[in-house]
């Protein structure tokens, strides 16, 4: 009996005296790592790096808390900065991460552009291949209500969010949903679509699944040094309700070095003359090009039997979006910055 308890205490302190080793480690890493990021010419500035409180995990886990972190990338022009961030990973292998975000704003910004995020119980959870690499091999981020405007105007807002991103077999491909619930354009946002008063103020569902070949693994070069950039993406289904306005998409895309895309876009769309008009009134199509479109796409819907609806293919090539033969606009570059 003796003996064993014995062997408990030695095993117990041993483990303790490993947690504190490691938990210690993992501080120095993240110190380290805003360092590095300091030397590389980005501006760092953060707080206290210490255990998050009760007991930093022990005894099976760490929890590190960073205090106000702020970084900002001269060379991409991208800022963030938070009242904090806590970190915990199993202490017996830091490659499955969460990082817990505190509720309330941060702010993204891109040069002179700055976007106040507000958030409840956001939190991601990552899972790093082993190496020194660390590639991405799953990233989950959810979040409960969230919205994002300038601070005092709120553009975007929704009930909640949950993006998943998941490597395949290839290492570079990913499979990426995304959904979110009473998903809300602010009034700013509806009057740059000229959304018509009778929509609703909430889409009743929005949602994404999709298969992304980016030009190399996410990897923890992506944030220090250069973002994977998409080169061929397998679109499932892209699904909008708002009102009585309904749209569909599916298709494939190959993106060239400039971010152009080519390839074709099934789309499905109820209700498809308002959609055509809040194009229209938002720049996105020309008064001509909105009349051409009107023309043949009327001709289409009255010839499937049902006037109100619209099934169609878009095409991208030459840096423009064409529905056969007419250009409707230029097509968006697609590069993350």
């Amino acid at each position: 009996m003796k003996r064993g308890l014995k062997i408990l205490v030695t095993l117990a302190l041993a483990w303790s005296l490993y947690w504190v080793v490691a938990g210690w480690g993992l501080r120095q890493s993240v110190r380290g790592w805003f360092d590095t990021q300091a030397e590389l010419g980005w501006q760092v500035d953060v707080g206290a790096i210490a255990m998050a409180p009760p007991r930093g995990g022990f005894p099976l886990r760490h929890r590190t808390r960073i205090d106000r972190p702020a970084l900002a990338d001269p060379q991409s022009g991208a800022a963030w900065r938070a009242d904090w961030l806590e970190l915990e990973s199993p202490a017996v292998w830091p490659g499955r991460q969460i990082l817990r975000f505190a509720d309330g704003a941060q702010r993204l910004s891109y040069y002179d552009r700055t976007a106040v995020i507000e958030t409840e119980t956001l939190q991601a959870q990552m899972g790093l291949a082993p190496g020194i690499a660390l590639e991405v091999e799953d990233l989950t981020l959810t979040s409960g209500r969230w919205r994002i405007g300038n601070g005092q105007v709120v553009t975007l807002s929704a009930a909640d969010l949950a993006l998943q991103m998941a490597q395949q077999d290839a290492p570079e491909t990913y499979r990426i949903t995304a959904e979110a619930t009473a998903f809300r354009p602010g009034a700013e946002l509806r009057r740059l679509f000229r959304a018509a008063p009778e929509l609703p103020q909430t889409f009743d569902a929005l949602s994404l699944a999709a298969t992304v070949r980016f030009d190399a693994p996410w990897t923890r070069d992506a944030l220090e040094q250069r973002r994977p950039q998409p080169r061929h993406i397998t679109l499932d289904l892209a699904e909008a309700h708002w009102g009585d306005m309904r749209l569909k998409s599916a298709g494939s895309l190959e993106i060239d070095g400039e971010g152009i895309p080519t390839g074709s876009l099934a789309v499905q769309i109820e209700d498809w003359e308002a959609v055509l008009d809040m194009a229209a009134d938002s720049g996105l199509l020309s008064a001509s090009g909105r009349t051409q479109a009107g023309r043949i796409l009327g001709l289409l819907a009255r010839a499937s039997g049902r006037p109100e609806n619209l099934d169609i293919t878009l095409g991208f090539r030459g840096g423009y979006i064409t529905f056969g033969p007419i250009p409707l606009g230029p097509a968006p570059r697609l590069i993350l910055h």
